[in-house]
Protein backbone atom coordinates (compact mmCIF):
# COMPACT_ATOMS: atom_id res chain seq x y z
CA UNK A 1 0.00 0.00 0.00
CA UNK A 2 2.83 2.38 0.77
CA UNK A 3 4.38 1.54 -2.59
CA UNK A 4 1.14 2.27 -4.44
CA UNK A 5 0.82 5.55 -2.53
CA UNK A 6 4.31 6.59 -3.63
CA UNK A 7 3.48 5.71 -7.25
CA UNK A 8 0.35 7.87 -7.06
CA UNK A 9 2.35 10.68 -5.49
CA UNK A 10 4.64 10.56 -8.51
CA UNK A 11 1.61 11.12 -10.78
CA UNK A 12 0.41 14.16 -8.84
CA UNK A 13 1.61 16.67 -11.43
CA UNK A 14 -0.17 14.89 -14.26
CA UNK A 15 -3.38 15.15 -12.21
CA UNK A 16 -2.94 18.87 -11.67
CA UNK A 17 -1.52 18.71 -8.14
CA UNK A 18 1.89 19.85 -6.88
CA UNK A 19 4.59 17.20 -6.64
CA UNK A 20 5.01 16.13 -2.98
CA UNK A 21 8.14 17.17 -1.15
CA UNK A 22 10.33 14.69 0.72
CA UNK A 23 8.31 15.38 3.86
CA UNK A 24 5.11 14.81 1.86
CA UNK A 25 6.38 11.40 0.72
CA UNK A 26 7.14 10.50 4.34
CA UNK A 27 3.58 11.45 5.30
CA UNK A 28 2.21 9.37 2.42
CA UNK A 29 4.04 6.34 3.78
CA UNK A 30 2.94 7.10 7.35
CA UNK A 31 -0.68 7.16 6.18
CA UNK A 32 -0.31 3.51 5.04
CA UNK A 33 2.36 1.74 7.11
CA UNK A 34 0.52 1.64 10.49
CA UNK A 35 -2.11 -0.72 9.04
CA UNK A 36 0.40 -3.54 9.57
CA UNK A 37 -0.56 -3.27 13.27
CA UNK A 38 -4.29 -2.75 12.74
CA UNK A 39 -5.34 -6.06 14.37
CA UNK A 40 -3.52 -5.22 17.59
CA UNK A 41 -4.84 -1.68 18.03
CA UNK A 42 -7.52 -0.87 15.40
CA UNK A 43 -8.60 2.52 16.75
CA UNK A 44 -5.05 3.73 17.41
CA UNK A 45 -3.95 2.71 13.91
CA UNK A 46 -6.97 4.45 12.40
CA UNK A 47 -6.08 7.63 14.32
CA UNK A 48 -2.44 7.45 13.16
CA UNK A 49 -3.41 7.09 9.49
CA UNK A 50 -5.91 9.93 9.80
CA UNK A 51 -3.34 12.30 11.36
CA UNK A 52 -0.78 11.56 8.63
CA UNK A 53 -3.43 11.96 5.90
CA UNK A 54 -4.71 15.21 7.44
CA UNK A 55 -1.18 16.60 7.54
CA UNK A 56 -0.54 15.52 3.95
CA UNK A 57 -3.75 17.20 2.70
CA UNK A 58 -3.01 20.36 4.71
CA UNK A 59 0.24 20.76 2.77
CA UNK A 60 -1.82 21.03 -0.40
CA UNK A 61 -0.98 17.64 -1.94
CA UNK A 62 -3.30 15.27 -3.81
CA UNK A 63 -5.70 13.73 -1.16
CA UNK A 64 -6.21 10.47 -3.10
CA UNK A 65 -2.64 9.42 -2.24
CA UNK A 66 -3.61 8.94 1.42
CA UNK A 67 -6.97 7.17 1.06
CA UNK A 68 -5.98 3.47 1.21
CA UNK A 69 -4.62 3.27 4.74
CA UNK A 70 -7.52 5.08 6.44
CA UNK A 71 -10.09 2.99 4.52
CA UNK A 72 -8.51 -0.33 5.55
CA UNK A 73 -8.10 0.91 9.11
CA UNK A 74 -11.79 1.88 9.20
CA UNK A 75 -12.79 -1.60 7.99
CA UNK A 76 -10.68 -3.16 10.73
CA UNK A 77 -12.27 -0.95 13.39
CA UNK A 78 -15.73 -2.00 12.19
CA UNK A 79 -14.73 -5.69 12.24
CA UNK A 80 -13.24 -5.56 15.74
CA UNK A 81 -15.09 -2.86 17.68
CA UNK A 82 -18.75 -2.00 18.42
CA UNK A 83 -20.76 -0.35 15.67
CA UNK A 84 -20.97 3.00 17.45
CA UNK A 85 -17.16 3.30 17.45
CA UNK A 86 -17.01 2.34 13.77
CA UNK A 87 -19.65 4.94 12.88
CA UNK A 88 -17.69 7.60 14.78
CA UNK A 89 -14.52 6.71 12.88
CA UNK A 90 -16.45 6.80 9.59
CA UNK A 91 -17.60 10.32 10.46
CA UNK A 92 -13.97 11.33 11.07
CA UNK A 93 -12.97 9.85 7.70
CA UNK A 94 -15.80 11.68 5.93
CA UNK A 95 -14.72 14.92 7.60
CA UNK A 96 -11.17 14.44 6.31
CA UNK A 97 -12.44 13.92 2.77
CA UNK A 98 -14.61 17.01 2.97
CA UNK A 99 -11.65 18.93 4.39
CA UNK A 100 -9.57 17.81 1.42
CA UNK A 101 -12.25 19.12 -0.95
CA UNK A 102 -12.38 22.47 0.83
CA UNK A 103 -8.58 22.89 0.96
CA UNK A 104 -8.22 22.07 -2.71
CA UNK A 105 -11.13 24.37 -3.59
CA UNK A 106 -12.71 21.50 -5.49
CA UNK A 107 -15.46 22.45 -7.90
CA UNK A 108 -17.24 19.11 -7.31
CA UNK A 109 -17.96 19.16 -3.59
CA UNK A 110 -21.21 17.14 -4.00
CA UNK A 111 -19.16 14.32 -5.54
CA UNK A 112 -16.58 14.54 -2.77
CA UNK A 113 -19.33 14.46 -0.12
CA UNK A 114 -21.06 11.49 -1.80
CA UNK A 115 -17.79 9.55 -1.97
CA UNK A 116 -16.99 10.33 1.64
CA UNK A 117 -20.36 8.99 2.80
CA UNK A 118 -20.40 5.99 0.44
CA UNK A 119 -16.91 4.66 1.10
CA UNK A 120 -17.26 5.14 4.85
CA UNK A 121 -20.63 3.36 4.90
CA UNK A 122 -19.33 0.46 2.79
CA UNK A 123 -16.31 -0.08 5.05
CA UNK A 124 -18.48 0.01 8.18
CA UNK A 125 -21.03 -2.35 6.63
CA UNK A 126 -18.57 -5.01 5.52
CA UNK A 127 -16.53 -4.70 8.71
CA UNK A 128 -19.67 -5.21 10.79
CA UNK A 129 -20.58 -8.28 8.74
CA UNK A 130 -17.10 -9.68 9.29
CA UNK A 131 -17.36 -9.09 13.06
CA UNK A 132 -20.75 -10.79 13.27
CA UNK A 133 -19.51 -13.73 11.21
CA UNK A 134 -16.50 -14.10 13.51
CA UNK A 135 -18.75 -13.97 16.59
CA UNK A 136 -21.07 -16.57 15.06
CA UNK A 137 -18.10 -18.82 14.27
CA UNK A 138 -16.86 -18.55 17.85
CA UNK A 139 -20.31 -19.41 19.20
CA UNK A 140 -20.64 -22.39 16.86
CA UNK A 141 -17.19 -23.63 17.83
CA UNK A 142 -18.07 -23.32 21.52
CA UNK A 143 -21.38 -25.12 20.98
CA UNK A 144 -19.65 -27.94 19.10
CA UNK A 145 -17.10 -28.29 21.88
CA UNK A 146 -19.91 -28.37 24.45
CA UNK A 147 -21.82 -31.02 22.49
CA UNK A 148 -18.65 -33.12 22.24
CA UNK A 149 -18.08 -32.73 25.99
CA UNK A 150 -21.64 -33.81 26.72
CA UNK A 151 -21.28 -36.77 24.37
CA UNK A 152 -18.16 -37.90 26.24
CA UNK A 153 -19.94 -37.45 29.57
CA UNK A 154 -23.00 -39.41 28.44
CA UNK A 155 -20.86 -42.19 27.03
CA UNK A 156 -18.83 -42.42 30.23
CA UNK A 157 -22.01 -42.71 32.29
CA UNK A 158 -23.32 -45.41 29.99
CA UNK A 159 -20.06 -47.33 30.26
CA UNK A 160 -20.10 -46.92 34.04
CA UNK A 161 -23.63 -48.39 34.20
CA UNK A 162 -22.57 -51.36 32.10
CA UNK A 163 -19.45 -51.93 34.20
CA UNK A 164 -21.64 -51.70 37.30
CA UNK A 165 -23.75 -54.56 35.98
CA UNK A 166 -20.62 -56.60 35.26
CA UNK A 167 -19.29 -56.03 38.79
CA UNK A 168 -22.68 -56.94 40.22
CA UNK A 169 -22.61 -60.18 38.22
CA UNK A 170 -19.14 -61.00 39.54
CA UNK A 171 -20.24 -60.35 43.11
CA UNK A 172 -23.21 -62.64 42.62
CA UNK A 173 -20.86 -65.40 41.45
CA UNK A 174 -18.59 -64.80 44.43
CA UNK A 175 -21.56 -64.99 46.79
CA UNK A 176 -22.80 -68.27 45.32
CA UNK A 177 -19.34 -69.85 45.28
CA UNK A 178 -18.70 -68.72 48.84
CA UNK A 179 -21.86 -70.46 49.99
CA UNK A 180 -20.89 -73.59 48.09
CA UNK A 181 -17.37 -73.65 49.55
CA UNK A 182 -18.72 -73.18 53.05
CA UNK A 183 -21.26 -75.98 52.58
CA UNK A 184 -18.81 -78.61 51.27
CA UNK A 185 -15.70 -77.42 53.08
CA UNK A 186 -15.48 -80.54 55.29
CA UNK A 187 -17.34 -83.09 53.19
CA UNK A 188 -15.86 -82.38 49.72
CA UNK A 189 -12.52 -80.53 49.93
CA UNK A 190 -11.81 -80.68 46.13
CA UNK A 191 -15.12 -78.99 45.36
CA UNK A 192 -14.49 -76.40 48.05
CA UNK A 193 -11.01 -75.78 46.63
CA UNK A 194 -12.43 -75.33 43.12
CA UNK A 195 -15.03 -72.90 44.49
CA UNK A 196 -12.30 -70.89 46.23
CA UNK A 197 -10.30 -70.77 43.00
CA UNK A 198 -13.38 -69.48 41.18
CA UNK A 199 -13.88 -66.89 43.91
CA UNK A 200 -10.26 -65.70 43.57
CA UNK A 201 -10.47 -65.41 39.77
CA UNK A 202 -13.89 -63.77 39.80
CA UNK A 203 -13.02 -61.29 42.52
CA UNK A 204 -9.83 -60.34 40.66
CA UNK A 205 -11.83 -59.61 37.50
CA UNK A 206 -14.40 -57.71 39.55
CA UNK A 207 -11.70 -55.51 41.05
CA UNK A 208 -10.31 -54.77 37.59
CA UNK A 209 -13.74 -53.76 36.32
CA UNK A 210 -14.42 -51.75 39.49
CA UNK A 211 -11.20 -49.79 38.99
CA UNK A 212 -12.25 -49.01 35.42
CA UNK A 213 -15.70 -47.92 36.54
CA UNK A 214 -14.20 -45.64 39.18
CA UNK A 215 -11.82 -44.14 36.61
CA UNK A 216 -14.80 -43.37 34.36
CA UNK A 217 -16.72 -41.76 37.21
CA UNK A 218 -13.63 -39.82 38.32
CA UNK A 219 -13.21 -38.40 34.80
CA UNK A 220 -16.87 -37.49 34.89
CA UNK A 221 -16.64 -35.72 38.28
CA UNK A 222 -17.94 -32.18 38.28
CA UNK A 223 -19.89 -32.72 35.06
CA UNK A 224 -23.10 -33.90 36.70
CA UNK A 225 -24.14 -36.58 39.14
CA UNK A 226 -24.38 -40.06 37.68
CA UNK A 227 -26.25 -42.96 39.21
CA UNK A 228 -24.87 -46.18 37.83
CA UNK A 229 -27.07 -48.31 40.02
CA UNK A 230 -30.19 -46.49 39.00
CA UNK A 231 -29.44 -47.15 35.35
CA UNK A 232 -28.55 -50.82 35.77
CA UNK A 233 -30.13 -53.12 33.28
CA UNK A 234 -31.71 -56.44 34.18
CA UNK A 235 -30.97 -57.87 30.72
CA UNK A 236 -27.71 -59.78 30.19
CA UNK A 237 -24.85 -57.82 28.65
CA UNK A 238 -24.11 -58.59 25.00
CA UNK A 239 -20.77 -60.05 23.96
CA UNK A 240 -18.89 -61.47 21.01
CA UNK A 241 -20.91 -64.67 21.25
CA UNK A 242 -23.88 -62.65 20.00
CA UNK A 243 -22.09 -61.19 16.98
CA UNK A 244 -23.83 -63.70 14.72
CA UNK A 245 -27.22 -62.38 15.84
CA UNK A 246 -26.09 -58.80 15.25
CA UNK A 247 -24.81 -59.62 11.76
CA UNK A 248 -28.02 -61.46 10.85
CA UNK A 249 -30.17 -58.52 11.96
CA UNK A 250 -28.11 -56.11 9.88
CA UNK A 251 -28.26 -58.40 6.86
CA UNK A 252 -32.02 -58.50 7.19
CA UNK A 253 -31.95 -54.72 7.19
CA UNK A 254 -30.15 -54.64 3.83
CA UNK A 255 -26.49 -54.29 4.87
CA UNK A 256 -24.02 -56.56 3.10
CA UNK A 257 -21.83 -57.78 5.93
CA UNK A 258 -19.78 -60.91 6.57
CA UNK A 259 -18.18 -62.20 9.74
CA UNK A 260 -14.73 -63.83 9.73
CA UNK A 261 -13.40 -65.54 12.85
CA UNK A 262 -9.75 -66.58 13.14
CA UNK A 263 -8.62 -68.62 16.10
CA UNK A 264 -10.50 -70.63 18.69
CA UNK A 265 -13.35 -68.64 20.28
CA UNK A 266 -13.21 -68.68 24.06
CA UNK A 267 -14.89 -66.91 26.97
CA UNK A 268 -13.52 -63.46 27.69
CA UNK A 269 -13.70 -61.18 30.69
CA UNK A 270 -17.16 -59.56 30.63
CA UNK A 271 -15.76 -56.05 30.28
CA UNK A 272 -13.53 -56.99 27.35
CA UNK A 273 -16.36 -58.96 25.75
CA UNK A 274 -18.76 -56.02 26.06
CA UNK A 275 -16.20 -53.48 24.81
CA UNK A 276 -15.45 -55.50 21.67
CA UNK A 277 -19.14 -56.06 20.94
CA UNK A 278 -20.03 -52.38 21.36
CA UNK A 279 -17.21 -51.27 19.05
CA UNK A 280 -18.38 -53.65 16.32
CA UNK A 281 -21.98 -52.58 16.83
CA UNK A 282 -21.15 -48.88 16.58
CA UNK A 283 -18.86 -49.35 13.57
CA UNK A 284 -21.57 -51.25 11.64
CA UNK A 285 -24.13 -48.62 12.63
CA UNK A 286 -21.86 -45.96 11.14
CA UNK A 287 -21.67 -47.96 7.89
CA UNK A 288 -25.47 -47.97 7.68
CA UNK A 289 -25.71 -44.25 8.42
CA UNK A 290 -22.83 -42.91 6.33
CA UNK A 291 -22.33 -45.52 3.57
CA UNK A 292 -25.63 -47.36 3.07
CA UNK A 293 -24.46 -48.98 -0.16
CA UNK A 294 -21.17 -50.30 1.20
CA UNK A 295 -20.22 -53.88 1.99
CA UNK A 296 -18.68 -54.45 5.42
CA UNK A 297 -16.41 -57.16 6.82
CA UNK A 298 -16.08 -57.93 10.52
CA UNK A 299 -12.88 -59.75 11.42
CA UNK A 300 -12.47 -61.35 14.83
CA UNK A 301 -9.06 -62.83 15.66
CA UNK A 302 -8.43 -64.71 18.91
CA UNK A 303 -4.83 -64.74 20.11
CA UNK A 304 -3.32 -66.20 23.30
CA UNK A 305 -3.44 -62.91 25.21
CA UNK A 306 -5.35 -60.60 22.90
CA UNK A 307 -8.48 -60.44 20.84
CA UNK A 308 -8.33 -58.25 17.71
CA UNK A 309 -11.48 -56.81 16.19
CA UNK A 310 -11.75 -54.90 12.93
CA UNK A 311 -14.66 -53.58 10.91
CA UNK A 312 -13.85 -52.59 7.32
CA UNK A 313 -16.15 -51.28 4.60
CA UNK A 314 -15.42 -50.71 0.91
CA UNK A 315 -16.67 -47.09 0.92
CA UNK A 316 -19.33 -47.54 -1.76
CA UNK A 317 -22.38 -45.33 -1.41
CA UNK A 318 -20.76 -43.07 1.18
CA UNK A 319 -22.75 -39.90 1.90
CA UNK A 320 -20.14 -37.15 2.38
CA UNK A 321 -22.78 -34.70 3.63
CA UNK A 322 -23.35 -36.89 6.67
CA UNK A 323 -19.70 -37.43 7.53
CA UNK A 324 -18.81 -35.16 10.44
CA UNK A 325 -15.31 -33.63 10.56
CA UNK A 326 -13.38 -35.09 13.46
CA UNK A 327 -15.93 -37.85 14.00
CA UNK A 328 -19.33 -38.01 15.65
CA UNK A 329 -20.50 -39.24 19.04
CA UNK A 330 -20.14 -42.91 18.04
CA UNK A 331 -16.41 -42.54 17.43
CA UNK A 332 -16.07 -40.73 20.75
CA UNK A 333 -17.70 -43.72 22.45
CA UNK A 334 -15.32 -46.17 20.76
CA UNK A 335 -12.28 -44.21 21.90
CA UNK A 336 -13.60 -43.94 25.46
CA UNK A 337 -14.13 -47.71 25.65
CA UNK A 338 -10.68 -48.47 24.26
CA UNK A 339 -9.12 -46.04 26.73
CA UNK A 340 -10.63 -48.00 29.63
CA UNK A 341 -8.37 -50.95 28.79
CA UNK A 342 -5.31 -48.85 28.11
CA UNK A 343 -5.55 -49.43 24.39
CA UNK A 344 -5.78 -47.11 21.42
CA UNK A 345 -8.22 -47.72 18.64
CA UNK A 346 -7.45 -47.16 14.98
CA UNK A 347 -10.22 -45.28 13.20
CA UNK A 348 -9.90 -43.69 9.78
CA UNK A 349 -10.21 -43.95 6.00
CA UNK A 350 -8.32 -46.60 4.06
CA UNK A 351 -5.87 -45.80 1.30
CA UNK A 352 -7.82 -47.80 -1.29
CA UNK A 353 -11.19 -46.39 -0.25
CA UNK A 354 -13.59 -47.17 2.54
CA UNK A 355 -13.26 -46.91 6.28
CA UNK A 356 -11.68 -49.11 8.93
CA UNK A 357 -12.00 -49.53 12.69
CA UNK A 358 -9.36 -51.69 14.36
CA UNK A 359 -9.14 -52.53 18.06
CA UNK A 360 -6.92 -54.91 20.05
CA UNK A 361 -8.00 -55.79 23.60
CA UNK A 362 -6.07 -57.74 26.27
CA UNK A 363 -7.56 -61.02 27.47
CA UNK A 364 -5.07 -61.80 30.23
CA UNK A 365 -3.51 -60.03 33.18
CA UNK A 366 -0.08 -60.23 31.53
CA UNK A 367 -1.37 -58.53 28.41
CA UNK A 368 -3.01 -55.82 30.50
CA UNK A 369 0.31 -55.24 32.19
CA UNK A 370 1.82 -54.19 28.87
CA UNK A 371 3.19 -57.38 27.35
CA UNK A 372 2.50 -57.25 23.70
CA UNK A 373 1.37 -59.99 21.37
CA UNK A 374 3.00 -59.53 18.00
CA UNK A 375 0.62 -61.96 16.38
CA UNK A 376 -2.39 -59.88 17.29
Amino acid sequence: MAGVALLLAGDSESEGWPEPSAWGLVLAVLAQAPVALRNRAPVAVFAATQIAAFWYVSLGFWPVVCTFGPLLALYTVASARPTRIAVGCAAVLATLWLYGGVVSESQSMPTVAAQALLFGAVMVWFGTLARRSAELTRRLTAEQAERARRAVTDERRRIARELHDIVAHHMSVVSVQTGLASFVFDSDPPTARAALTTIADTSREALDELRRMLSVLRDDAGEGEGDPEGGASVTPMPGLARLDDLVERLRAGGLSVRLLVDGLPRPLAPGVDLCAYRVVQEALTNVIKHAPGAAATVELRYRPRHVAVSVIDDGKGVNQDRVLPGGGHGLIGMRERAKLYGRTIGIGPRGDGGFAVRLVLPTSAAARGGEGDPGA
